[in-house]
């Protein structure tokens, strides 16, 4: 099955992060019969399948991507049965499940790290990546964690270093033992044999290595300073994204094949040239789709937009993702300064479902909730914490899904208290009080992704032309239809080519584009955050 052939192209993809979710057993944190009593909501979007982000057993240092025991359900989630009956509900529904796996490393508690770190002479000696200190004790390399600090932690049991790309608590697997990889595929094989119709793999540019361990090359400070990060310091060219990763993936995807019709969708770092690095792992054999980091830490406006379309040229094995449980959502973070939020998050919806490829749609991105603005009190998340306040983490995206507008904690939880608040802002922006509001953003969200159903050009049409003036982006899609956006909050103006255009309609607020045709075009005058959607008639 190429990427053309996959159902991931052109479907849309809903990612449910559980911990947030909804809490089904009052104990303040989200579970799988959360999810179940909340399939309705999911349903009526109109998308085509979930993603379930980490339910395995974990400590939860990093919130389920520690992961203790591969082929199992936490108890705090539910179990294994808990499991089954949310899949068959799912597929009841004509839907489809992606399940996270996580290849690259495991929690520190896993069994597997626990005999590693025993002894050399240990039968899973080498499941993880150990290497000796320097003569002068230091760390064996430069490499750095992504979270902060060296990549490497001592372990006075070994007498030697072992790598994590992420906290200390989260051991990186080494996959050039053909022992751990048979493991991976078992654990493939056992979610696949349950039923599940794929993976969304984690992290892929950090599954391989450079198995000489060389030291990277420092990249120095940019013209504002030393950026609040470390990682940022150094040009990754011998710590991820080594050519071997193809060789993995496809093992993976010749596990997945032989169960017809599943897929693998790959989350890639936001590491320069990942448009290139998206080619490469979906090349015959490999992902069907990837998205990656990089799109979500940009700077919103056309140039952003058209840059990253022109990287994914057809568009068929991308997967484009505004907001996840990694980055600020793209409310707060994208929308221009004094942009009515509602206005702005109606834009968003129409762009998005405007792009080829898979669509990955984040959890509330629907309810259009903006980021939330937490105390340091309120943080669990350690990246955060190490950082703050320059960068406060993670967890204001992925805070509790606000369902019931006056019920205590958003209708998340009847538990005392949620693992995170939930801001007022987000109760007031609730599921429950922008159903009956036809205008509301959850309404506009569903009439966008029923537009992309409904025309066969959004939903399966190539990226035939991509256009960007000052801050208008224009699409070109399967041939006919056209799609123009001003993403800035005043009016501007944009020129077609000559032809006849029929305007479809779209449930963008009040306020659409005018089109005048002369004998150089037709000229649109689009209002702020406006945009025309046309069919050009042959």
């Amino acid at each position: 099955m190429s990427p053309s052939e996959s159902w991931l192209r052109g479907s849309v993809v809903y990612q449910l992060y559980p911990l947030s979710f909804s809490d089904g057993n009052a104990d303040g944190y989200g579970d799988l019969e959360g999810i179940f009593q909340r399939l309705d909501h999911i349903a009526s979007l109109g998308i085509d399948a979930l993603w379930l982000s980490p339910f395995y057993p974990s400590p939860l240092k990093d919130f389920g991507y520690d992961v203790s025991d591969h082929r199992a359900v936490d108890s705090r989630m539910g179990t294994l049965e808990t499991f089954d009956r949310l899949l068959a509900e799912i597929h009841r529904r004509g839907l489809k499940l992606i399940v996270d796996l996580v290849c690259g490393h495991t929690s520190d508690n896993h069994p597997w790290f626990a005999e590693s770190r025993r002894s050399k002479q240990a039968d899973r000696a080498d499941w993880y990546v150990w290497a000796d200190p320097a003569s002068d004790g230091t760390a064996p390399n430069n490499w750095l964690s992504v979270f902060g600090g060296p990549a490497w932690t001592w372990d006075p049991r070994r007498r030697q270093y072992y790598l994590h790309h992420f906290l200390s608590a989260q051991p990186a697997l080494n996959l050039r033992n053909p022992a751990v990889v048979a493991e991976l595929l078992g654990t493939a094989r056992f979610w696949l044999e349950r039923g599940v119709d794929g993976f969304r793999l984690d992290a892929v540019d950090f599954l391989m290595h450079d198995p000489q361990l060389r030291a990277n090359p420092p990249l120095g400070p940019g013209p504002s300073g030393f950026p609040a990060k470390p990682f940022g310091l150094q040009q990754h060219i011998h710590d991820m994204a080594h050519a071997d990763t193809a060789g993995l993936l496809g093992k993976l995807r010749a596990v997945t094949d032989e169960y017809g019709g599943r897929v693998l969708l790959g989350e890639l770092s936001s590491q320069p040239g990942a448009g290139r690095r998206i080619d490469r792992y979906t090349g015959q054999g490999g992902l069907h789709s990837a998205y990656t980091l990089d799109l979500p830490k940009q700077p919103f406006g056309a140039r952003t937009l058209y840059s990253a379309l022109m990287a994914a040229g057809t568009g068929a094995a991308t997967c484009w993702s505004f907001s996840n449980h990694d980055v600020e959502r793209a409310a707060s973070r994208w929308k221009p300064l004094g942009a009515d939020p509602r206005r702005f998050a109606a834009l968003l919806a129409l762009l998005f479902c405007c792009l080829p490829g898979t669509l990955c749609l984040y959890q509330g991105e629907e309810l259009g909730l903006p980021q939330a603005e937490l105390d340091l009190d309120d943080l669990r998340d350690p990246f955060g914490m190490a950082f703050w306040p320059v960068f406060p983490g993670r967890d204001g995206c992925r805070t509790p899904m606000p369902w019931i507008g006056g019920a205590r904690h958003g209708g998340f939880t009847d538990a005392g208290k949620p693992w995170l608040p939930v801001p007022d802002l987000h109760r007031a922006l609730a599921a429950d009080r922008q159903e009956m509001d036809l205008g509301s953003t959850l309404n506009v969200w569903r009439r966008c992704l029923a537009l992309r159903r409904q025309l066969p050009d959004l939903r399966q049409g190539g990226l035939s032309e991509v256009d960007e003036e000052g801050e208008v982006l224009a699409l070109a899609r399967g041939g006919r239809l056209v799609a123009v956006f001003n993403l800035s909050n005043a009016p501007a103006d944009y020129v077609l080519p000559p032809g006849r255009y029929t305007p479809v309609e779209t449930p963008l607020p009040a306020g659409t584009a005018e089109m005048a045709a002369d004998g150089g075009g037709v000229t649109l005058t689009l209002p702020p955050l406006g945009a025309l959607l046309a069919i050009r008639e042959s």
